[in-house]
């Protein structure tokens, strides 16, 4: 691969196409979402890793943020004349090791089979809906070997991003801004915890019909579809906050490696169209809203148009979905009365609601021994926290774990939990922390601790 002799991309086309008039070149064009420009560069370094057919590479100097560098602006000549200079990479998390490092603004000069061609690749900035694409221009003396040439190009380019390999299978939320490591987002990868079916303290009903709402849906999804029914599903997930609604989507992501999980939160709303390019791109696919009620509650109590408008995208989103395709649609809501009855009384949109409870007696003790980690908890004492806890949510008692073994350890006594070490916790939870922090935590003050 040589180094240019010209600081300007038209002198260098000029060199490279040995003087053909540029109206004799004919140019193929395809625009990818830029949020998909980790497989569109994967998939760049494999169609040209043989550095024999790359004559030269050098990056591109844009002459605005707004512009999309093509075939005829690298050809202007005189004051507009396109520049070029060194590469610039961007790295792009994907969740895995390494980031994937991609061009920002590149022109490859190639030749391959005596046939001399060249690649564009441009940011760049769609006015209308303020997109960022990825431009990518494939340019050669008109002919058809010009044409089997560059389809074969976008055909390998437009199999990858279709088949998303970077970001299949994964947890997943869209992202505008960057990181604070300076590294580039648009698809916001999450790294959460893996949760086994032993760590969801749910009643065996809830739980059972969990699983056959999603696990055994799922394994008979093909025989469903092969009888002509309907493959995409909508669950909705109620009950007090802290009761395991989100510790539940996490065990789900963690058993369905091979769907991609998509994390909607109710102030995304207003992009809920890619959301939803993303779940058919990446199906199957989980999309998840949480806390649901913000966008979606009843007509009648909503205060603006802007919130109805957001209402109707949702419902018009799951209704557009085709019935074939494989999204399960999981909406979470701490107010399910308040939610709009065209979204949870209408069979296609929600097919099954799952209560999450408060947990009881025997769902408290396996919270406890759960969240006890490497303590110790004698008999009497889990009867004392049995007893001292109802009507109080998971997340309380995983708190209250923490803070008595905050208060054992601060006598420096071994990890054998006593009653004081409890009843220190209790008072801070519900007591002491007055009956907003037992609110914040999932505890009615009134019912627990007596």
């Amino acid at each position: 691969m040589s180094k240019p002799d010209t600081k300007f991309a038209h002198a260098l086309l000029r060199q490279h196409f040995s003087g053909v008039a540029p109206e004799r070149i004919v140019t193929g064009v395809r625009t990818f979402p830029a949020r998909m420009r980790a497989d569109l560069h994967t998939a760049i370094e494999t169609l040209f890793g043989d550095d024999d057919c790359v004559l030269a590479l050098v990056g591109l100097h844009k002459r605005g943020w707004h512009e999309t560098l093509d075939f005829p602006t690298l050809c202007e000549a005189g004051q507009h004349a396109i520049m070029v200079g060194p590469l610039q990479y961007e790295e792009v998390e994907i969740g895995e090791e390494r980031p994937v490092r991609c061009l920002k603004n590149a022109l490859w000069l190639l030749e391959r089979d005596g046939l001399r061609h060249a690649m564009i690749l441009s940011e760049a900035f769609d006015m209308m809906t303020h997109a960022r694409e990825t431009h990518i221009e494939i340019a050669a003396l008109a002919g058809p070997d010009a044409e089997a040439l560059a389809s074969r190009y976008f055909a390998v380019l437009e199999d990858a991003v279709a088949k998303a390999g970077c970001y299949r299978g994964k947890v997943l939320s869209l992202e505008s801004r960057r990181s604070y490591s300076g590294k580039a987002s648009g698809i916001l990868v999450h790294k959460l915890r893996s949760v086994g079916r032993d760590e969801i303290i749910l009643p065996k009903s809830t739980l059972d019909v969990l699983e056959r709402n999603v696990f055994e849906f799922f394994d008979r999804r093909e025989a469903l579809a092969r009888l002509g029914m309907s493959v995409k599903k909508g669950l909705l997930f109620y009950g007090p906050p802290g009761t395991g609604k989100t510790h539940s989507i996490h065990y789900l992501a963690s058993r369905l490696k091979d769907h991609t999980t998509l994390l909607v939160t109710a102030e995304q709303m207003g992009i809920l169209s890619d959301y939803m390019s993303l779940a058919r791109l990446l199906q199957p696919s989980i999309l998840v809203i949480e806390d649901a009620d913000l966008i979606a509650r009843n007509r009648m109590q909503m205060g603006s148009v802007c919130e109805e408008v957001l209402l109707n995208q949702l419902l018009n989103e799951m209704d557009g979905l085709r019935e074939d395709a494989e999204v399960l649609f999981i909406l979470t809501t701490n107010r399910p009365e308040t939610l709009e009855t065209a979204l949870a009384s209408r069979p296609g949109r929600i097919d099954q609601a799952i209560e999450f409870p408060l947990p009881d007696a025997e769902g408290r003790r396996k919270l406890v021994e759960l969240y006890a980690r490497g303590l110790k908890v004698p008999a009497e004492v889990m009867a004392t926290i049995i007893k001292r806890t109802d009507q109080v949510s998971a997340s309380f008692i995983k708190e209250l774990m923490r803070r008595a073994a905050q208060f054992r350890l601060a006598r420096g006594a071994d990890p054998k939990l006593e009653a004081v070490d409890i009843e220190q916790a209790l008072d801070e939870l519900l007591v002491s922390g007055g009956r907003l922090n037992a609110a914040l935590l999932g505890a009615d003050p009134e019912a627990a601790g007596s």
